[in-house]
């Protein structure tokens, strides 16, 4: 049985068996999107998280059900594109993961797209602020670590993603 111990706007702290994690409201899932350009570049995404402080290095995600009822890979779509502007014609679902699972219920879903092609600004949607980043594959390790080097924080998922871009 589950005990809430409070409730924010998009998530709320929960007690069960004596562990105490978040659950994510409002939502039917989170996607994560691997995406390759024709030249072989992996698109990231570079943006500002409160929860950490600084800038953060991402794939391009976000979150399914939030917005009305979609499936994950149209919501893999719709983040891609808003996030980036780029768009692909096939998503391809890599697999489900866990991604701090002493802290948080959250199952992420990751989405791989090959011959992205650019249909708008990207940047993202209601005030984030996304930076968008082509990133050669066979580059990427070196540039990844030059960035942290300099301070930006880089999300785990990356090093997953490139795993799947290889």
């Amino acid at each position: 049985m589950k005990e809430f111990l409070g409730e924010g706007q998009h998530v709320r702290l929960v007690r069960r068996k004596g562990w105490e994690f978040i659950e994510r409201l409002r939502v039917t899932g989170i996607v994560v999107v691997v995406g390759i350009t024709r030249k072989r570049e992996v698109v990231l995404v570079e943006q500002y998280r409160e929860a950490v402080q600084s800038r953060v290095l991402e794939l391009p995600a976000g979150l399914a059900g939030d917005m009305g009822a979609e499936s994950l890979e149209a919501a893999a779509r719709r983040e891609f594109e808003e996030e980036t502007g780029y768009t692909g014609k096939s998503f391809v679902h890599l697999g489900d993961f866990t991604t701090s699972p002493g802290a948080t219920s959250e199952i992420q879903s990751m989405f791989r797209v090959r011959q992205v092609k650019k249909v708008g600004d990207g940047g993202g949607v209601d005030g984030e602020d996304i930076t968008v980043h082509l990133v050669p594959i066979d580059d990427a390790e070196k540039w990844i670590k030059a960035r942290a080097k300099d301070g930006l924080l880089v999300d785990q998922k990356v090093w997953a993603g490139l795993y799947f871009a290889l």
